[in-house]
């Protein structure tokens, strides 16, 4: 009799290398459970007989953060989604986090997942999903390709859900630098967005480095300014036992969400980290309108994101 297979919490792991960065992708969502460098810790992921928490490193179709009600409209249809988040009555980042994805292409370096996205409650979309992760000297890169598979239009938008590790460095000492002009406001029940505002208002200024000190983030950034490569680029640093970590995004992802609280000193429940989430679009975007994707039967988006650890 064979032995039994050991069996993970997020499915099968599937471990790509470079140099000495190593990451690992999990079939349960196709999410990056772990990405180290030289042994330690880049994201603050999730131990293998774990299940990911707070989103961790999760990938957040067909659109991200929440949803109000989890009601929406589109092409005449009213559409009724399971609320995911009923503390607030919100339906939240999508309907592939607990997903079984499957392996499309793999090599050393580099590892392909997809999944085809069906019909379901308050979804009447196919799409078929392909993320593939890739290590090289540059880092890690992330790039996403969505086919509208199906007869009908379908709504769309992609958000990405990595933590950065903290180790000892205490979060009031973190030096952020966020590229952006304008922040996304929303309310304290709900979290839900009210407006924008520019990012001078409740100190959310960090075009320049600075350090977080007691300011708290759970905010979208907009207007970003961009490199010569149209990459915006977020830098988490002055972390005492590690280098500087940036978080990038392309021409797809018009905002960039910094959440802090998994990054508290006391109390948090997994490893710290502080989230810098890449997002092709704001949350309630269904009915907003705003940043949205409205995907032709046929047609075709890409976004490609990811980290670099400067050493």
């Amino acid at each position: 009799m064979n032995a039994a297979r050991q069996e993970h919490p997020s499915g099968e792991q599937w471990t790509i290398r470079h140099g000495d960065l190593e990451a690992t992708v999990v079939e349960v969502g196709g999410g990056l459970r772990t990405l180290t460098a030289g042994g330690l810790d880049v994201l603050a992921g999730y131990g293998a007989d774990g299940m990911a928490s707070s989103g961790r490193g999760q990938l957040l179709m067909p659109w991200p953060n929440r949803l109000r009600d989890g009601r929406y409209r589109f092409d005449g249809r009213d559409q009724q989604l399971a609320l995911t988040e009923p503390a607030r009555g919100n339906a939240s980042h999508g309907l592939v986090r607990w997903a079984l994805w499957s392996v499309l292409d793999r090599s050393e370096s580099a590892l392909t997942v997809g999944y085809r996205l069906h019909p379901q409650q308050g979804w009447s979309g196919r799409l078929d999903l392909s993320v593939r992760y890739e290590l090289s000297a540059a880092g890690l890169e992330v790039s996403t390709t969505v086919d509208n598979v199906g007869a009908d239009r379908a709504p769309f938008g992609y958000g990405a859900h990595p933590y950065i590790a903290l180790g000892d460095t205490s979060l009031s000492d973190v030096v952020l630098t966020v590229p952006a002009v304008e922040q996304v406001l929303v309310d304290d029940q709900r979290k839900l967005p009210t407006g924008a505002a520019p990012v001078e208002q409740d100190d959310h200024d960090f075009r320049r480095a600075r350090p977080l000190g007691a300011t708290r983030l759970d905010t979208a950034f907009t207007g970003l300014s961009r490199d010569d490569d149209g990459r915006w680029r977020v830098r988490v640093g002055g972390l005492v036992d590690r280098p500087d970590v940036s978080v990038w995004g392309d021409r797809s992802f018009g905002w960039v969400q910094v959440f802090t609280d998994k990054g508290e000193d006391h109390g948090v429940d997994g490893v710290r980290g502080v989230a810098v989430e890449p997002l092709s679009c704001p949350a309630d975007a269904f009915n907003s309108g705003e940043g949205l994707v409205v995907l032709e039967p046929g047609e075709q988006w890409s976004g490609q994101w990811g980290l670099v650890v400067h050493r």
